[in-house]
C-alpha cells in the first residue's frame, strides 16, 4: 500500500507538524485539506490562525506510513489508527489551550508531541 501522492509534501519548504497527531504537510497542504487526521476537531482547512495555533514548522525527523495498523513505528509514535502519510518523530509546541478545552469536552485524549519536553 502507497501513500497517496496528495498527502506527500511537494518539497521540504514551508512544511508544518500537526500538534495533535503530528502529520507533517505544506502549509498549502493544512489550508487546502485540513489535517487528515484532526480535520473533525481542529478545523484547519481554509483557516490561516488555526493553521498556525494548531500546527508547528519546528519538528524533527519524518517517518513515512504506509500501513499505520500494521507499523511498530505507528504504535510507538501512538498514531496506529491514523491514516497514512509522513508524520513527525516530535513536534515542538503545544496546542493553545482552548483547543485543549474543547478536546477534553470531546474526550479526545491529548498529549505532547514534543519529545524534548
Amino acid at each position: 500500500m502507497d501513500i497517496p501522492v496528495d498527502r506527500i509534501p511537494r518539497t521540504l519548504r514551508n512544511l508544518r507538524a500537526c500538534l495533535l497527531c503530528s502529520l507533517v504537510k505544506s502549509f498549502e497542504q493544512f489550508e487546502v485539506d485540513g489535517c487528515d487526521n484532526c480535520e473533525f476537531v481542529l478545523g484547519m482547512r481554509g483557516n490561516r490562525e488555526m493553521i498556525f495555533d494548531c500546527t508547528s514548522s519546528n519538528f524533527d525527523g519524518m517517518i513515512g506510513v504506509t500501513q499505520p495498523d500494521e507499523s511498530w513505528a505507528a504504535k510507538w509514535l501512538r498514531i496506529p489508527s491514523f491514516k497514512p502519510g509522513i508524520y513527525a518523530v516530535s513536534v515542538s509546541g503545544r496546542l493553545p489551550p482552548t483547543i485543549y478545552r474543547e478536546l477534553k469536552s470531546r474526550n479526545i485524549p491529548y498529549k505532547s508531541r514534543d519529545r524534548a519536553a
